[in-house]
C-alpha cells in the first residue's frame, strides 16, 4: 500500500500491481480498496490493478471538513491519483459510489477514461437500496465481534445473498470492517459520511432527481461492461436492461445468488472483467 496527497493535502491510499492495461477500482460508499482482492488475484497477471480508498474510507484520511465526502471531490481525487502515477488515463472498474465516480469523470474529465466496467450500479438508484443503506451508514456495526457476524450475517443477508460459502461471508466481514484483536468489530470508514450524505439528501429535498443518463451517454465509444446483482435492491432490471440498449456493446452478466452488491469473485463477475479487459488490450 501507498499514499498520495490529494490537492488539499489529505494523505489517501492506494495499491498498485501487476502489468497491462490499467484497470483504476473505484469501491462503494462505505467500502475499500480490499473489496478488490479477487480482481488482484485473477487478473494482476494480466492487468495494472490500482486499487484506491476514497477520503475518509480504509487506509486513507479522514477529512476535517465532511461536506468533501461527495462524488464531486471524489472524482477530483482521481485525477490527481492518475496525476501521481503519470498516467493519461484508465479504465475504471466502479463499485456502485465508485462508478457514480466514472459517470462524473465522464462529465469532467472523459479524455482520462479507458473504459468503465460498473458493479451493480447506473443512472437510477432505486429507493429501497438507498433506504436500506442509511439503515446502517455511520453506525456502530450490528455485530459486536467477527463470530457474532459470521453466525448472524448470512441469517440477515441470506435473501439476497443466498449459497454464499462460509469463507466468502469471513473475507466479506475482514473487507467491510475493521477486527480487533479480540474480535471486536468497527468501522474502517468515517462515521462523518453518514452527516454529508445526510446533508447532500436534505439539500436534494424538493428538488427533481438529477438525470445522470447523460452522463451515460457521454461515454459513448469506450469499452463498457455492467455486472448486476441478480438480487440488487439499488440497480433495477429495468435501468440494466436501458444501459445495454443505449450501450449495445456493453458486455453484461447477472450474477445469480447476489444482491447489492457481488463480492467479484463469482463466475459470471469475474467473465464480464476478463472479456473487459480483452477490450482494452
Amino acid at each position: 500500500m501507498e499514499h498520495f496527497n490529494a490537492a488539499d493535502g489529505l494523505k489517501l491510499a492506494f495499491d498498485d500491481r501487476g502489468a497491462g492495461p490499467v484497470l483504476l477500482c473505484l469501491p462503494g460508499l462505505t467500502r475499500n480498496m480490499d473489496d478488490f482482492e479477487p480482481v488482484v488475484d485473477h487478473f494482476a497477471h494480466r492487468a495494472r490493478v490500482i486499487r484506491m480508498d476514497f477520503r475518509g474510507r480504509g487506509a486513507s484520511g479522514y477529512d476535517p471538513d465532511y461536506s468533501h465526502y461527495n462524488v464531486v471531490q471524489e472524482s477530483q481525487d482521481v485525477i490527481g491519483l492518475l496525476d501521481h502515477l503519470g498516467l493519461d488515463k484508465a479504465a475504471i472498474l466502479g463499485t456502485s459510489r465508485g462508478g457514480l465516480v466514472a459517470m462524473t469523470l465522464a462529465a469532467t474529465a472523459r479524455d482520462r477514461l479507458a473504459g468503465v466496467c460498473f458493479n451493480d450500479i447506473g443512472p437510477v438508484i432505486e429507493p429501497a437500496g438507498l433506504t436500506y443503506i442509511m439503515g446502517y451508514l455511520g453506525l456502530p456495526p450490528t455485530d459486536p465481534d467477527f463470530d457474532t457476524a459470521l453466525r448472524e450475517i448470512p441469517k440477515r443477508m441470506g435473501k439476497r445473498f443466498p449459497n454464499v460459502p462460509v469463507e466468502t461471508w469471513a473475507n466479506y466481514i475482514r473487507r467491510v470492517w475493521a477486527v480487533g484483536e479480540d474480535g471486536s468489530l468497527s468501522l474502517r470508514y468515517d462515521p462523518k459520511l453518514r452527516d454529508a450524505t445526510l446533508d447532500q439528501m436534505k439539500a436534494a429535498e424538493g428538488q427533481p432527481a438529477p438525470d445522470l443518463w447523460p452522463l451515460l451517454a457521454a461515454l459513448e465509444g469506450l469499452p463498457l461492461a455492467l455486472i448486476r446483482g441478480a438480487n440488487s435492491d439499488l440497480l433495477s432490471p429495468d435501468t440494466a436492461a436501458k444501459m445495454c440498449d443505449m450501450h449495445p456493446d456493453m458486455i453484461f452478466a447477472d450474477v445469480a445468488d447476489r444482491g447489492h452488491v457481488p463480492f467479484l469473485d463469482e463466475p459470471e463477475s469475474l467473465s464480464v472483467i476478463s472479456q473487459f479487459l480483452d477490450r482494452l488490450t
